[in-house]
């Protein structure tokens, strides 16, 4: 069972377990991810074969949200953790050493059903070292943690590939999904009480534990898959909009690295605002800057104009660092807690790879400002919801 509140609590008490794996998993992540078009490419794929290689990394995460949920509800988060470092470090390797195109794709589907699994096995984790009064920071500052591996991934990519080719960087992955794994065991066993407890009432499947939470999946749990969508955004429309109007993809880069620089520095005082204002207070943010700022972008006609507009999505994804993990720690139950993270999870995965789908189809209907445009009124409604329904949270939560 979770733990009593204690308000002796300190967050450094749990750094090394709760946040070291993370850091390096989202390392050897953040250095893969942006070489795996060109590894598709060394191996021989034309652009659009690259292209989907790259996205099967988001079908891997989509396949696996609910039956990772299902796995880390049987044999908890220690042992999830460990076991998804070991099998992303396994596809890593494979994906460096491989000479087809069509292993390489089978290895990103599998890295990404790891991923997810290290994803969900965490959040569970943090809900029961965690008192609630600290959730939000403990879960913002995992957030955050996250952009720093995600930050300082690509760095050491770019190193590695300079000094010993692409192939060296998936192995260098290999390493760091391995050292998280191995990182996860210094983390105590706290689920073991309830799991004692789901196994004497039998454990519920995934489709009964969505059935009984439909209405705040429907609901708060939509509401995440706006807030998903919101933030996958600004990776397609900004490039967009900087090649349209003439930024090299150098500067383009830059602006973006300085937006997740950003971004790090608002996930604390974010989860702070969440555990002493409530949710909504920094869920509408997130969702808001980014119509904001699309409506702004056709605005924009120089690096420094784009740049502001990208910091402003930067402070309200920054402060938002957290905020899904957040709801999904309040709403979830205690019995078929891990099946219902798998679904909150799939609501997030939705909205990530529903995002940029957005940008694709409006940008090839209509022109880019129009686009531009017709995003920011979407994310103007879809704040709406948000804001509707994170309250609501609030209020219960305030009650309880």
């Amino acid at each position: 069972m979770p733990p009593a509140q204690d308000t002796s609590f300190r967050l450094r008490d749990i750094a090394l377990a709760a946040y070291g794996p993370t850091i390096v998993g989202s390392t050897g992540y953040g250095a893969v991810t942006p070489v795996l078009a060109f590894r598709a490419r060394e191996l021989g794929a034309d652009v659009s074969t690259a292209a989907l290689v790259v996205g099967l990394l988001g079908v891997g995460m989509l396949l696996s949200s609910l039956p990772s949920g299902a796995i880390v509800a049987r044999v908890g988060e220690r042992r999830a953790l460990f076991a998804a470092g070991v099998v992303d470090a396994i596809a890593m390797m494979v994906a460096g050493l491989s000479s087809s195109v069509a292993l390489l794709a089978v290895a990103v589907v599998v890295s990404g059903m790891s991923w997810t699994m290290f994803l969900i096995a965490r959040q569970g984790f943090m809900i029961d070292a965690v008192p609630v009064e600290y959730r939000a920071r403990a879960l913002s500052t995992l957030g955050g943690s996250h952009r720093v591996g995600l930050l300082v991934g690509p760095l050491l990519g770019a190193g590695i590939n300079h000094a010993f080719g692409l192939a060296a960087v998936f192995l260098a992955g290999a390493v760091l999904s391995m050292g998280a794994g191995l990182m996860s065991l210094l983390m105590p066993d706290l689920g073991s009480e309830s799991r004692s407890a789901q196994r004497e009432a039998g454990h519920a499947s995934v489709w009964s534990v969505i059935a009984r939470h439909r209405r705040v999946l429907l609901t708060l749990g939509v509401a995440v898959v706006v807030i998903s969508a919101s933030r996958s955004v600004r990776h397609g429309l900004v490039p967009l909009w900087a090649d349209h109007i003439g930024l090299s993809a150098t500067t383009t880069s830059l602006i973006l690295a300085l937006a997740a620089a950003l971004d790090i520095v608002f996930f604390y005082p974010g989860g702070w605002l969440m555990d002493t204002k409530g949710r909504a207070v920094v869920a509408v943010p997130v969702v808001l800057s980014v119509a904001v700022a699309a409506l702004l972008l056709p605005l924009t006609d120089s690096a420094g104009s784009l740049a502001a507009v990208v910091a402003l999505i930067a402070v309200g994804n920054g402060l938002g660092s957290g905020i899904v993990m957040t709801l999904g720690a309040d709403a979830a139950p205690v019995l078929g807690r891990g099946q219902f993270l798998g679904a909150w999870r799939l609501c997030g995965d939705i909205g990530l790879s529903g995002g940029p789908l957005v940008v694709s189809v409006a940008a090839a209907v209509a022109p880019l400002a129009a686009a531009c445009v017709l995003v920011g009124v979407l994310g103007l409604l879809g704040t709406g919801w948000v804001a509707y329904w994170t309250r609501q949270e609030d209020l219960r939560l305030s009650r309880s």
